[in-house]
């Protein structure tokens, strides 16, 4: 472990690859590490999902359309630098599809799609009639839906390692295997290194992106924050006839299950169609720690419930299922930033199930501040030191 860089990006996940990547892109000497494979954490459990439609209006809004504006221009950028073999992501701007099955939700569907459209956001109501020439294979049951078109799709694993492909090529250094253990400090309290199984890396800064396992990094630094893993399990359908599912769609009550914090099982309805033409069901969150058991009751919920809102996939065979963890802040905010407590310790975690949507304004907010650039996106909501982030502080 003798290479020096200005910063070492702990976490190879979609996360700290837009970070490495916007570090180098800014000429700032990076090495990743990560203890698996590149992309095989949370990343790899994701469903690709770059959302507006989910947000209400506030600071984690803002930073997803910063990064809905970013990612198409990101992508276009990394082809032409790396070829298009290198940098394919199954970029998909398909547009999403809120719908609800009873009256009762009409009123508050109507009423948060007039509040993001405030500020900003694409959300056009629709009848069942209108709903039904988007998804044919709709439910009859649809009493209303709203059509948010901003709403896109990528592969994650590809958009992860198309990001790190980028960073090797302006001279960055990948290291998969490699265990993070710590930080060294110098003589003023600094970070000077990060102590692994290899060894230790000198480096000026490090970049906490360990997605679940970030509550742990930081607290083997020595400055903890209140990150925990949340799960979520999907299920992949075998190929079906293109055009069976067009857009993302869900169920209205995926907000409110977005929103929540408890630490039970929530699941909504969440059905969208890959490039390879297997659908994917979602979703569920769960406060089980490291957990990896599936769990058959949550799977046959989600399966019930896609059914109910696309009939067609009722008989349709189940190829396989997966779970994930991903990092839950208990505001529901990301932590993006500098850590006040330890200089040269930085954050890019809490995204929980909105990592890869929130990717690529994350990466690039990180470098801004790093650097010392202006900022698109005000970071003052996401510091790390805000109540409740930091052990012991309560929240506002």
């Amino acid at each position: 472990m003798k290479a020096a860089s200005d910063v070492v990006v702990v976490g190879a996940g979609v996360i700290g690859a837009a970070c490495a990547e916007a570090l180098t892109a800014a000429g700032v000497s990076v090495t990743v590490l990560d203890r698996g494979a590149p992309a095989s954490g949370t990343t790899a459990a994701g469903e690709g999902n770059v959302l507006v439609s989910d947000k209400a209006p506030g600071p984690e809004l803002r930073l997803a359309q910063a990064s809905r504006r970013r990612w198409p221009e990101l992508l276009d950028a990394l082809r032409a630098e790396l070829g298009p073999r290198r940098a394919e992501a199954e970029w998909e701007p398909k547009g999403g599809l809120v719908v609800v099955t009873g009256v009762d939700g009409i009123r508050p569907l109507r009423e948060f799609a007039a509040a993001q459209r405030a500020a900003g956001v694409t959300a056009r109501e629709l009848g069942p009639a209108a709903a039904a020439e988007l998804e044919p294979h709709l439910t009859k049951d649809v009493a209303g839906a709203v059509h948010y078109p901003e709403d896109a799709q990528l592969q994650p694993v590809l958009a992860a390692t198309t990001l790190l492909a980028a960073v090797r090529a302006r001279g960055g250094q990948v290291r998969a295997g490699v265990t993070a253990l710590g930080v060294t400090r110098g003589t003023s309290g600094a970070v000077t290194g990060v102590r692994t199984d290899r060894g230790t890396l000198p480096c000026a800064a490090v970049v906490n992106a360990c997605g679940p396992w970030s509550g742990d990094f930081a607290r083997r630094a020595g400055a903890p924050v209140a990150v925990q893993p949340r799960r979520g399990m999907v299920l992949v359908t075998g190929p079906l006839p293109a055009g069976t599912v067009r857009h993302k769609v869900y169920d209205g009550d995926y907000v409110g299950a977005v929103a929540g914090g408890g630490a039970g099982l929530q699941t909504s309805a969440v059905v969208e169609s890959t490039r390879a033409g297997t659908v994917l069901i979602g979703s569920s969150r769960e406060r089980v720690g490291f957990d990896e058991a599936l769990r058959v009751r949550v799977l046959r919920e989600l399966a019930r419930k896609a059914a109910a809102l696309f009939p067609v996939l009722t008989h349709v065979p189940v190829m396989r299922a997966y779970g994930g963890f991903r990092p839950y802040a208990p505001d529901h905010l990301p932590v993006i930033g500098a850590d006040p407590r330890l200089p040269g310790l930085w954050h890019a975690t809490g995204h929980e199930g909105a990592g890869i949507g929130l990717a690529a304004a994350t990466g690039r907010l990180l470098a801004d501040l790093y650097t010392g650039r202006a900022r698109e996106v005000d970071p003052e909501p996401f510091r790390v030191d805000r109540p409740g982030i930091v052990p012991g502080e309560a929240a506002a």
